[in-house]
Order: C-alpha cells, then sequence, then structure tokens
C-alpha cells in the first residue's frame, strides 16, 4: 500500500511541476519577445526615422 502512495505522490509532484514550468515559460517567453519588440522598434527609430 506505501508504494500506491508513493507513486501517487510522485505523480501528483510531476503534475504541478509541469504547471509550474508552463507558466513560468510562458512568461518568459512573453518576456523575451517584448525585449526584441522593443529592440527592433528601437533600432527601426534610430536608422530610419531620426
Amino acid at each position: 500500500m506505501e508504494n500506491i502512495e508513493y507513486y501517487l505522490f510522485m505523480l501528483a509532484a510531476i503534475i504541478v511541476a509541469f504547471l509550474i514550468i508552463k507558466r513560468v515559460v510562458s512568461c518568459l517567453v512573453r518576456s523575451i519577445v517584448l525585449i526584441v519588440l522593443a529592440v527592433v522598434l528601437g533600432y527601426i527609430y534610430y536608422m530610419y526615422l531620426r
């Protein structure tokens, strides 16, 4: 019976870790996209609109 409880606990921990990593990665990807967009817009401004 202890093995089943251990496996259920490990399964729950894996699912929670996956959900947390998924949220952090999506937030990180959004941040990277915003930074790249800001750099591109800054480049366009300084090269063409200045």
